[in-house]
């Protein structure tokens, strides 16, 4: 029986029966906005535990975050709380850092110390202390500064929460106003924007690093993206205590309260879709088939097309995959240190001086040099529970190319283990922390091979599609089906795109797909109980019903 006879006759009053594939961020998000609007939804992981890319590690009595860990966009958060009738801050323990961040820039002698700045909570004082770094550019960090803040209210209005239904619906006179400015962002690179505001190679990539959070490098992100240096040097970086994972754990305590039934070690087998093109539930590996009106995918776009879609309705076949980009992959290690180590702060960026022949190496598919670009978080500078006594817990992570090869054999991943204690070395001699290779112990490692075979992410990538100009934005994939029009996607690699925030965005506009909503802002907040009953008329569950009466 289909989706659409099925629903017709259950009734037009029956409650929408929605599967959501994927326990990660983006797929908890939806499963509980869509059971909040009134649908019976059941989500389905492959993996024993939720969390997906923002997952949880413990180990020998640590515990880490293995995938995000930076708190960044807070009215992200506080949006989709709201729209579950919930406040962010009750929700999360919301700590703020001070410093944001600690920048060790590689020194004259590759073994030496490097020079160390700490980026406060203050923003007057981070302007006076990049002045003191290169006279004159504190006013230019502010202005740089000032512009990002511009930038970042007019994505959240107006380009963010729209699915690009209807692309001009973007415009209002805000934008049009702004438009001599807009358009030269998106054909300018983020590299060569920085480069035209500030003179200085530390304090630009000060201002460049945010580019690996989009899966990219400085010079191929669209310099519209510069809006993220409001986020660290304007707005603050925060720490929800418990870490990252404390999203995941309240993403599916509510999805829970919303009556969304979660399960997990559950891995589809494929979508099922009828003869006129239309999702009818998902089969599972064990051969259970659970029924639905409507599938959403928060798995990875490529796994979800080639592997889960029946080649017929595939809207993303396998050759249209060479146009794309995958973004970068990363080497995480998770690593034990006897003793403290002070000299890190929560979040630590270690830059090399040949930044840009690092990033050349990575989009270039080769291993990055050592010493190259690294970040390490060091959370028992916020939150000392995350070690044992006497110890204390390091996240590793070094950005590399997106290729599966790299650990997917036991002389790739031990090559990859002494690569990674060679990071640690360099972390050590640039901090000032001789004996910290000798401390330590890699007590956990993820490789590109692994990404592939955990998450189904395409060619190992670590965050989703890249954000060049032509996969950001409108040109990013749709959040539905072009070929089946009750399959969605959510999450990294669909609008509006990478990061925990934007995850959060996607599942918004999963719902805004269903109701036909084609604004450009976000939805009123709270969400109503029920509200997706107003989809009878309109959106993805209202055009099923009418060829369902037809």
């Amino acid at each position: 029986m289909s989706a659409v006879s099925d629903a017709a006759q259950r009734g037009s009053t029956a409650r929408p029966r929605i599967v959501v594939i994927g326990g990660g961020v983006s797929g908890l998000a939806t499963a509980g906005l869509l059971a909040r609007g009134g649908a019976d939804v059941t989500l389905v992981e492959r993996h024993a535990e939720l969390g997906g890319r923002s997952g949880r590690l413990e180990v020998d009595g640590h515990t880490f975050d293995t995938g995000p860990s930076w708190y960044l966009m807070p009215e992200a958060f506080a949006q989709y709380f709201a729209l579950m009738g919930r406040d962010v801050d009750v929700e999360l323990d919301l700590i703020e850092l001070d410093p944001r961040y600690r920048v060790f820039f590689e020194g004259a002698e590759p073994d030496g110390i490097a020079e160390v700045l700490d980026v406060s909570a203050d923003s007057e004082e981070n302007w006076r202390r990049f002045d003191a770094m290169s006279p004159g550019e504190g006013d230019a960090m502010r202005a740089y500064a000032k512009d990002a803040g511009e930038f970042y209210r007019i994505a959240l209005d107006r380009f963010l929460y729209t699915t690009f239904e209807r692309p001009l619906a973007v415009l209002n006179a805000g934008v049009i106003r702004r438009m001599t400015t807009l358009v030269p962002l998106l054909v300018q690179s983020l590299g060569g924007r920085i480069a035209a505001r500030v003179r200085d190679p530390r304090l630009r990539q000060v201002l460049g690093f945010h580019a690996v959070f989009l899966g990219s490098a400085p010079s191929r992100v669209p310099s519209l993206f510069s809006l993220m240096s409001h986020l660290d040097l304007t707005d603050g970086v925060r720490y929800p205590r418990g870490g990252m994972f404390a999203i995941i754990e309240a993403l599916a305590r509510i999805a829970r309260e919303e009556g969304a039934e979660l399960r997990t070690s559950a891995p589809v087998a494929r979508i099922l879709v009828d003869d006129r093109g239309l999702a009818t539930g998902v089969e599972l590996e064990s051969g259970e088939v659970i029924r639905a009106d409507s599938v959403v995918s928060g798995a990875d776009l490529h796994h979800t097309e080639t592997t889960l879609v029946p080649e017929r309705w595939r809207a993303h076949p396998e050759r249209r995959w060479h146009r794309r980009k995958p973004g970068v992959s990363t080497l995480l290690a998770m690593v034990e240190v006897d003793g403290e180590v002070p000299e890190l702060a929560h979040h630590s960026l270690f830059f090399s001086r040949d930044w840009d022949a690092n990033f050349e190496a990575i989009m270039g598919r080769r291993l990055p040099p050592v010493p190259a670009s690294v970040y390490v978080s060091r959370v028992g500078a916020t939150d000392p529970s995350v070690s044992p006594a006497g110890k204390d817990s390091l996240f590793f992570l070094v950005p590399f190319p997106a290729d599966t090869a790299l650990g997917a054999t036991e002389p790739s991943r031990e090559r990859l283990e002494e690569v990674a204690r060679a990071y640690i070395a360099q972390v050590g001699a640039w901090a000032g922390v001789e004996d910290l290779p000798g401390r330590s112990r890699v007590l956990s490692l993820t490789t590109p091979a692994d990404f592939e075979g955990r998450l189904g992410a395409w060619q190992g990538g670590a965050l989703g599609l890249e954000h060049t100009l032509l996969q950001s934005a409108m040109f990013r994939p749709a959040n539905v089906s072009s070929r089946i029009p009750n399959l969605l996607y959510v999450g990294a690699s669909t609008t509006p795109g990478i990061g925990v925030p934007l995850c959060l965005i996607s599942a918004e506009l999963v719902a805004k797909r269903l109701l036909g909503a084609t604004d450009a802002g976000p939805l009123p907040t709270p969400a109503p109980r029920g509200f997706l009953g107003r989809s009878r008329a309109r959106g993805v569950l209202g055009n099923l019903a009418r060829r369902a009466r037809a």
